[in-house]
């Protein structure tokens, strides 16, 4: 199911990326000891009082050309308009209600979404008389909040919340394998498609840029039923120049939400550049099944090394999808297309298997007694019982003594010897550590 989108909006320097990190940072935390993950703070996931949402910091968007402010602020405000279920228009108290804040509340007026004013800089009570001037706009209570010390947020969330429309279901059986195609402009994802379907059912260009929008393609094969979602190509933050690029990228994300198994495609003429490893950490964090391909294999120049040489390159550029299995073939000829598909069913098969509590405990037990986890101010971290608590991805909780004594290496340590006996190929592992008591 897609989450309902959230766009904060407004002028420069009101506080927008603050804001959006405020909200967004305890997820963007979660990774950080994850290697060679690099992340676009345009985006973020969010949730409040049970309900999960994505977040777009247009702060993040960059203008070519002319430089006029308010054509930049009116830019951003109607793609956020376009993209976003719920709108947060932040103003700055210090400043007061500005020309530019006009601009902005006259495209929000003829938007028909719900706009919540947020008021920044409100940093103490003293400040609090200062966001009545705001009520000029006519969207209700403006919100007085502080980016800086962080009050008034939960008061924004929960007005963020109460206006988020439900989730969405796609309306495909829950049988159906949902595939969804990334990667940075023209490495191939729309021949691609094509390729896979046997007909021109997507546009193709040699422009960077054709796909806009993601498209849904259902269809069957060997009594396996998918749908193909093509998505626009993903450009380097601080290389895009056409604004309706970045939000090309929160389509995709809206595609990876909806997954089951991303493809992540890279052109394999080119060779592997850092905005691919961007990429795919956006299917890692998802926690989608994933796999690799590399197109344009017709036009390499191949030795009996080739292939091994750039499988290499892959593992050591995306050091946390090791998981990921790996496809050469070329959209073009189809050369090895026909190894594609049954990958894709394996990946989404391993995506949802679970391994019963027992098995899992034997295989902790016995990890344990190879390898003890080290002591800490002369204190062992103790693992009492181990379950497998949800799919998609597949999801394990540690009950130990102390979950602050459980080091990421020794988790880490613990997934590959999980993985050693149950395979999970194409999919992340998700571990959380908790404290014994809190099983019940």
């Amino acid at each position: 199911m897609a989450r309902p989108v959230v766009a904060i909006v407004g002028r420069p320097n009101v506080g927008k990326s603050t804001i959006f990190n405020r909200i967004i940072g305890d997820r963007l935390a979660i990774v950080e000891d994850k290697p060679g993950i690099t992340r676009d703070r345009l985006y973020g996931v969010a949730e409040w009082n049970g309900k999960p949402f994505s977040v777009i910091d247009t702060g993040g968007i960059e203008i070519d050309g002319e430089d006029v402010i308010l054509k930049s602020i009116r830019m951003q405000a109607e793609l956020a308009i376009e993209e976003a279920d719920v709108i947060v228009f932040m103003c700055d108290a210090k400043t007061g209600v500005t020309q530019s804040d006009e601009e902005v509340a006259q495209i929000l007026y003829r938007s028909g979404k719900p706009i919540i004013v947020a008021v920044n800089k409100v940093d103490n009570m003293g400040r609090s008389d200062l966001i009545y001037e705001f009520y000029s706009f006519g969207f209700g209570d403006p919100i007085g909040i502080s980016g800086s010390h962080g009050t008034g947020i939960g008061d924004l969330l929960d007005a963020i919340a109460s206006n988020l429309p439900e989730l969405e279901d796609d309306g495909y059986d829950e049988d159906v394998i949902r595939v969804a195609l990334i990667g940075r402009p023209n490495v191939g994802k729309s021949s691609l498609v094509n390729a896979i379907l046997g007909e021109e059912r997507v546009i193709v260009s040699d422009i960077a840029g054709t796909t806009r929008d993601a498209i849904d393609t259902p269809f069957e094969k060997d009594g396996q039923r998918y749908v193909l979602i093509d998505t626009a190509g993903m450009r380097k933050r601080g290389k895009v120049y056409e604004t309706t690029e970045k939000y090309s990228v929160m389509r995709a994300m809206r595609a990876i939400e909806r997954a089951d198994v991303v493809l992540i495609v890279i052109n394999g003429e080119e060779g592997i550049i850092d905005q691919d490893k961007h990429i795919a950490g956006y299917a890692y964090e998802a926690g989608k099944a994933s796999l690799f391909v590399v197109n344009k294999w017709d036009v390499v120049d191949k030795d009996d090394k080739t292939m091994r040489e750039f499988e290499r390159n892959i593992r050591d550029h995306f050091l946390f999808m090791t998981y990921a299995p790996i496809v050469f073939l070329s959209a073009k000829t189809k050369q090895r297309l026909q190894k594609l598909l049954p990958v894709v069913q394996h990946v989404s098969q391993q995506h949802v298997m679970r391994v019963q509590t027992h098995l899992l405990n034997d295989v902790v037990s016995d990890a344990v007694a190879i390898n003890p986890p080290p002591t800490d101010k002369g204190r062992r971290l103790r693992i009492n019982y181990v379950t497998q608590v949800a799919v998609k991805p597949p999801t394990i909780v540690v009950f130990v003594n102390d979950p602050e004594l459980m080091h990421f290496s020794y988790e880490r340590y613990l997934e590959n010897k999980i993985r050693a006996a149950f395979n999970f190929e194409g999919t992340p592992i998700r571990i959380f550590t908790r404290r014994k008591s809190d099983e019940s």
